[in-house]
């Protein structure tokens, strides 16, 4: 926009008032009055000068300093527009929201509400290949089903598993589920936005919607206007408290209502993709928001007044336009290319492109064994041996530069050559030179885990699997021993993961319900 534009280095723009003086000087010299005026009396001096002069024409000072000021104007980085900085995902984190009220099972969308749904929500990631995707359950309560992840697959897997059976508390609410939803985004230290796919909007959500929240909210509406029946657990229908058959419909009003007093965007569910569309349009507008809010660096648009600048130059060529000093700084640039032409490696484009801005073309271009040869940066060079595949060579790369960001980076490619302790340590590195970094917190988790499982199974393959026991003891007792109980609550979330002989749904029934627990106490 016009109202954006502004220079990045705006000290360049002292280059115009050069030209202006070149300008000046240029025309008194060329002004034989002012030359002779000190030596001739006025009255002689109008009969000698000749008139027809050439004070009129365009002289190669004038180029010169039409050069210089399309230079300074070039140099000082005008900008009008943001781009996104080189590591930043190109598409947003989104978090999704799924009520699981009992509601949610009415069949006046085929098969279910929330059958639908999931389907939604398929289509959805399927549209982000790549992307971040989490995923919250909620009702009366709400509760982490996925964090941020890639892996379409997992997230496939659990959005399949959701059940209304597995909440732990009645009602709805989806303050909490927005709430969690923020929770989820802030600890992966990043903007996005937030996905709800619900049947009705309760009273908490207008005020958690108004908030202000950094982070987008798209709502979408998973029911009809005429409704339909619930069906329950034992496969009939359900009824309310005068027994009567429980028929919810969708309250346009309220999602209308929502749309008008918070900053939501909002629709209801269609019968083909257009709400997938629209929903991943809007997460797309979102992040072209957030962008252009400060996670982002103004675009420097100086280069295009080369293309004017070139050929203003070229006029120098002319028989008779050569300015003195421009012969100077074209024998400096000769005698510099000249010694650049020494070296075996030097190329006519090198005169052009520093090798950082030549690598980062290869690396755009997919070229990324061709951009390790020219990075000097040794990130660069490392995120382009990472790209590569030469997670080796990635990690000596990263190693030359002293920041959390290369150790990070060196924990990443030690997880894929399978050196999980050197990870560990490399995360560690990253975090204690940059405290509380969430996704140096995790990727550190991940990387003990897998040391730790590394290291179980060397311990496996050691045993000799033919070796006998030293002896065989049974518990005769056993029968008489005392009934041990044990409260759901005291179970952890290690131990639930632990238990892989039942359902993801049954998985994530028991996750919620020790999370319910704990939160009650």
């Amino acid at each position: 926009m016009i109202w954006d534009f502004h220079f990045l280095r705006p000290w360049w723009l002292l280059g115009l008032a050069f030209a202006a003086l070149l300008l000046i000087a240029a025309s008194r010299r060329n002004d034989l009055r002012s030359r002779w005026s000190d030596m001739i009396a006025p009255r002689l001096l109008d009969h000698l000068l000749i008139s027809g002069t050439q004070n009129g024409r365009f002289q190669p000072y004038h180029l010169a300093a039409l050069v210089i000021a399309l230079g300074s104007l070039a140099v000082a980085g005008p900008t009008w527009q943001r781009e996104r900085p080189p590591f930043v995902a190109d598409n947003a984190a989104l978090v999704i929201a799924v009520d699981l009220s009992p509601t949610m099972n009415a069949i006046d969308i085929t098969p279910s509400r929330l059958e639908r749904a999931k389907l939604k929500i398929h289509d959805v990631v399927a549209l982000r290949k790549g992307a971040r995707t989490a995923l919250v359950a909620y009702s009366g309560s709400a509760h982490l089903v996925l964090p941020l992840t890639e892996d379409a697959a997992l997230i496939d897997t659990y959005v399949d598993a959701l059940q209304t059976r597995i909440m732990p508390d009645e009602g709805r609410s989806m303050a909490k589920a927005l709430a969690l939803a923020d929770k989820v985004l802030a600890d992966g230290a990043e903007r996005g936005t937030v996905l709800v796919l619900t049947d009705a909007i309760d009273d908490s959500a207008f005020s958690a919607g108004s908030s202000g929240g950094k982070n987008g909210l798209i709502v979408l509406g998973i029911a009809t206007p005429e409704g339909g029946p619930v069906k329950g657990p034992d496969g009939g229908f359900l009824s309310d408290a005068a027994g009567a058959r429980l028929f919810p419909k969708l309250d346009i009003a309220a999602f209308n209502r929502l749309k008008s007093e918070t900053n939501a965007d909002v629709a209801t569910v269609s019968t083909d993709d257009r709400d997938v569309t629209w929903i991943n349009d809007r997460i797309r507008t979102h992040f072209e928001q957030q962008i252009a809010e400060g996670t982002s660096r103004w675009k420097d648009m100086g280069w295009w007044l080369v293309v004017v600048l070139v050929p203003v130059a070229a006029l120098f060529f002319r028989k008779g336009w050569v300015i003195r000093w421009t012969g100077v700084v074209l024998a400096a640039h000769l005698a510099f290319a000249a010694d650049q032409a020494r070296a075996d490696d030097w190329r006519p484009i090198d005169a052009f492109l520093t090798p950082d801005q030549q690598g980062r073309r290869a690396f755009e271009q997919g070229d990324f064994i061709g951009a390790t040869s020219l990075f000097h940066d040794p990130m660069w060079r490392g995120t382009a041996f990472y790209r590569a595949g030469k997670y080796a060579e990635a990690v000596d790369a990263f190693a030359q530069a002293q920041i959390p960001e290369s150790d990070f980076n060196q924990g990443n490619a030690l997880i894929f050559l399978k050196k999980y302790d050197e990870a560990v340590a490399a995360y560690t590195r990253a975090l204690a030179k940059r405290k509380n970094w969430p996704a140096a917190k995790a990727n550190l988790a991940i990387a003990e885990a897998l040391a730790k499982k590394q290291k179980q199974d060397d311990e496996e393959q050691a045993q000799d699997p033919n070796e006998k026991p030293d002896q065989f003891q049974f518990d005769d007792k056993g029968k008489k021993g005392k009934a041990g109980t044990m409260e759901i609550g005291e179970q952890t979330s290690d131990l639930w993961m632990k238990n892989i002989v039942v359902s993801p749904t049954d998985l994530l029934a028991r996750k919620f319900a020790i999370e319910a627990r704990g939160a009650a106490k």
